[in-house]
C-alpha cells in the first residue's frame, strides 16, 4: 500500500497544526506533527544553525514512524505532515542565511502528493516557541514558500480565509488528490 503524503506549510501561526488533525479526522487517516516544537521544548528556545540539521534529520525518522504506523493500522493511507524539508529550508535560510546539505538532498529525494500553503490571514496568537509576530515578516516568509512551490512540480493550493473557508479549500484539495 502506498501511502499520499500532503504537506501543510506556512509561516507562524496561520493554522497548520490545527488543520493537520481536522484533516486527519475528516479523512480517517493520521498526521505527523512539527518534530521543531517538542525539540525546543525540551531544549529550550534559544537555538543555533547545528540545532536545524537535528530537527530535519529528526522530522524525517518521525514523518516516516508515521507512514509506517498508518500502513500498519489499515486506516485511509493519507499521512498529513505538518512541516517537511522545504520548511526547515526557509527556516535555515532566514535566520541562518545557509542550508545544510541533508536538507536540500531531502528536499530533491522525498515525495509528495500535494501542498497546502497556509497564507497569513488569521490574526497572529502568541505562543512561546513562535518568532515572527509581526506582518512584514509573516507576508515575507509566506512568499518564500509560494516562490519554493511554484518552482517545483508537485500540486499545491493556498489556503486563507476563515477556519471555515480554510477546512473547506483543504477538504477540496484533497478529495481532488484522492479521486485521482
Amino acid at each position: 500500500m502506498t501511502v499520499k503524503r500532503v504537506v501543510v506549510i506556512g509561516p507562524e501561526s496561520t493554522g497548520k497544526s490545527s488543520l493537520c488533525a481536522m484533516l486527519a479526522e475528516q479523512f480517517e487517516s493520521s498526521w505527523c506533527p512539527e518534530y521543531a516544537r517538542e525539540y525546543l521544548t525540551v531544549n529550550g528556545k534559544s537555538y543555533q544553525y547545528a540545532d536545524l540539521l537535528k530537527i530535519a534529520q529528526e522530522q524525517i525518522k518521525l514523518e516516516d514512524r508515521y507512514a509506517k504506523e498508518l500502513i500498519e493500522s489499515k486506516k485511509n493511507p493519507v499521512l498529513f505532515v505538518d512541516t517537511d524539508m522545504y520548511v526547515m529550508k526557509v527556516w535555515s535560510e532566514y535566520v541562518f542565511h545557509q542550508c545544510h546539505h541533508f536538507i536540500l538532498e531531502q528536499i530533491c529525494e522525498r515525495k509528495y502528493d500535494l501542498y497546502l500553503l497556509c497564507d497569513v490571514d488569521l490574526p497572529w496568537v502568541q505562543d512561546d516557541l513562535r518568532e515572527y509576530p509581526e506582518d512584514g515578516p509573516r507576508k515575507e516568509l509566506f512568499q518564500i514558500y509560494k516562490d519554493l512551490l511554484v518552482n517545483q512540480s508537485v500540486p499545491w493550493v493556498v489556503i486563507k480565509g476563515d477556519y471555515e473557508e480554510r477546512e473547506k479549500a483543504a477538504m477540496e484539495a484533497v478529495k481532488k488528490l484522492l479521486d485521482q
